[in-house]
């Protein structure tokens, strides 16, 4: 039987603790001396650059600090009002199969949303979860203008997976403008809040919890 601990972290947490955090954590599962491990927790306002990031797409700092995160994708922010959940699995239990992995997260988000009348889809040129904005003006690429409401980056040591998802409470949208999130520039980014939805980081973990069992 796999047991999974939850962790969630009341202050915002720096980087590079979480980080170093994951990779000892990773180390434990792999040796069997640790269970798997879903964190959910905040950061202070960073940059963070996978491993597709090009130098171009960081089009402005704002004086905040970029790290290297050797995750899949590219540029992304994090911060207070965003809700970062990182799941240390272990993907030889689950088949290794990191394109089933990544949709079981993003459908994970999508169950999550539901219940807070947010429908959120997947595109398969588009990594993470996106909303329509139809009270916004479309892009040249679609008919009714979409937004991202979640992102999803994953690494994996040995089949356990490390880092994670992203979804965006209430967080200080005009960040994004910094960097071309995820390489895309075609598209916006949204909040929980944006979309009129008064939700808490509470809330939030509770319906993660609940809805778990519904994509793993």
């Amino acid at each position: 039987m796999m047991t999974i601990e939850w962790k969630t972290s009341t202050h915002a947490v720096p980087y590079e603790k979480a980080l170093s955090f994951m990779e000892n954590r990773v180390d434990g599962i792999i040796r069997g001396e640790q269970n798997e491990l879903i964190w959910a927790l905040e950061h202070p306002p960073i940059y963070t650059s996978g491993t597709s990031s090009k130098k171009e797409d960081l089009l402005n700092p704002q004086n905040l600090p970029v790290y290297e995160a050797k995750r899949g994708g590219q540029y992304t922010y994090h911060g207070p009002g965003q809700r970062v959940i990182y799941v240390m699995l272990d993907l030889n239990k689950r088949g290794r199969d990191l394109r089933k992995f990544v949709k079981n997260l993003e459908n994970w988000i999508i169950c999550t949303l539901s219940d807070f009348e947010i429908e959120g889809f997947t595109r398969h040129d588009r990594i993470g979860v996106w909303v329509k904005r139809p009270e916004k003006p479309s892009s040249i690429k679609v008919d009714v203008c979409e937004e991202k409401i979640a992102a999803v980056g994953i690494r994996l040591r040995k089949w356990i997976s490390f880092h994670g998802i992203s979804v965006n409470v209430d967080p200080e949208l005009r960040h994004y403008e910094g960097i071309v999130p995820c390489g895309i520039s075609d598209y916006g980014v949204t909040s929980m809040r944006d979309l009129g939805k008064n939700v808490t980081i509470e809330e939030l973990d509770n319906s993660f919890k609940k809805s778990f069992s519904l994509s793993f």
